[in-house]
């Protein structure tokens, strides 16, 4: 499923310059480049860091496929543009795919997911555009807004043909191409994802 890293012109890069300048004044928090913007994400809180290792535990018994959390993927949508997703499921050569920024070639990305945070609109608009220019061919969206699971498959062009949206009671079943059979309870999910409520 990998390819050959792609280059990249080494040109001057001023936003990705800047972007790691905010990550090291704003430790914890996500900057990515996405369609030539900056965007900043909060911190994580534990809801979604609980969320997002139950959704990486089957993962680890796959054997060629590792799931990683915040590592940057490359995608062809600008020359600065990288996005970070919450995990990623890659293949186990991944190291061989470095193209620049601690960023990775996304021929060798099976899946990317995402826990929704203040910035939801982000993980269900910008970020579907730029997973489906990236060929990334399962991207899985816990939505805790919305208490929901998306899972959107088969991309084209700038979205994806196959958008299925689950909620609690539901087992879903990822396709085999993340790298094995995957079964996901949607209600343990959300629950683990729920935010903090104050008071």
């Amino acid at each position: 499923m990998s390819a050959a890293a792609v280059e990249r012109p080494h040109a001057d890069r001023p936003l990705i310059a800047e972007a790691n300048l905010i990550m090291e004044r704003l430790p914890g928090r996500r900057v990515e480049i996405i369609g030539g913007q900056l965007l900043l994400s909060p911190a994580r809180d534990g809801p979604h860091s609980g969320a997002l290792m139950l959704f990486a535990a089957p993962f680890l018994q796959l054997g060629l496929v590792r799931p990683l959390p915040g590592i940057g993927l490359w995608p062809p949508t600008g020359p600065e543009d990288y996005v970070i997703p919450d995990l990623s499921v890659v293949d186990d050569d991944y190291r061989d795919h470095l193209v620049e920024n601690s960023c990775y070639d996304p021929a060798c990305f099976r899946l990317v997911m995402e826990v929704t945070s203040s910035n939801w609109k982000t993980d269900l608009r910008a970020k579907v555009v730029s997973y489906a220019k990236a060929k990334i061919p399962v991207y899985v969206i816990i939505d805790r807004r919305h208490q929901r699971l998306h899972v959107l498959t088969d991309p084209v062009r700038d979205s994806y043909a196959t958008h299925h949206i689950h909620t609690a009671g539901e087992l879903v079943t990822l396709p085999e191409s993340v790298g094995g059979k995957v079964a996901l309870d949607v209600a343990e999910l959300l629950k683990a994802g729920e935010p903090h409520t104050n008071g």
